[in-house]
């Protein structure tokens, strides 16, 4: 598991957008988005810097918090 503080989230589509570029670099990852604490955790096995890049090409500033097998 993968988690990122993602800054800028505010609501459904944010939440859509986000998802949807985790699974543009990853389409099995199960994704899950924390609007109120402003989180992404994912199940990628990614590398994290793809996966915030990703994040951050649909305009959020991204920065991994925690990563556990």
């Amino acid at each position: 598991m993968q988690t990122f503080k993602v800054e800028g989230m505010t609501c459904a589509h944010c939440e859509r957008a986000v998802t949807e570029a985790v699974h543009g670099i990853d389409p099995a990852a199960q994704v899950t988005v924390d609007l109120k604490a402003g989180t992404v955790t994912t199940s990628s096995g990614a590398a994290a810097e793809k996966l915030e890049q990703a994040i951050q090409a649909e305009g959020y500033q991204a920065h991994s918090i925690a990563s556990a097998a």
